[in-house]
């Protein structure tokens, strides 16, 4: 089965590049990996692409699609984002165990910051800031979230 590779673009430490042949989307775009790195991660580097580009690109494959979906979904519930476009196709891949040619499914939302992100970012900002130092669980509280 072909690997799926998480490419977050240029700036973020931990995660390689790949190069995606478009200029406009290199910088943000998130291919996102059921197995490389937890929901949350992608959760909030879909944030900080989103405070540095205005909207972010969601892209998976296979398996990866629920993940992608996910996301898209929590940032949308929390009112941080409003949906702008939805693609759906299939590619061709080889199969590396049987080396013959196999279709998978591809997914690409692209999600714009809403008309709250910025007043709903800073909330969460603050609120972090009034937190007790190594709270774990208001550290990673989603805006309008109940903590209990």
């Amino acid at each position: 089965m072909a690997s799926e590779v998480v490419s977050a673009g240029p700036d973020v430490a931990g995660v390689n590049s790949v190069g995606l042949g478009f200029e406009s989307h290199e910088k943000n775009r998130i291919q996102v990996s059921n197995t490389k790195k937890p929901l949350f991660f992608y959760v909030n580097l879909a944030k900080r692409y989103m405070q540095q580009h205005d909207e972010v690109e969601l892209s998976a494959l296979g398996m990866a699609i629920a993940t992608v979906v996910t996301v898209a979904e929590i940032l949308k519930n929390n009112g941080l984002a409003v949906e702008k476009r939805i693609l759906t196709s299939t590619i061709d891949m080889r199969d590396e165990a049987r080396g013959r040619p196999i279709q998978k499914a591809k997914v690409e939302i692209v999600l714009a910051k809403s008309e709250n992100f910025d007043e709903l970012m800073a909330a969460a900002a603050e609120e972090r800031e009034v937190a007790p130092e190594g709270d774990f669980a208001l550290e990673h509280t989603i805006p309008g979230e109940i903590v209990l």
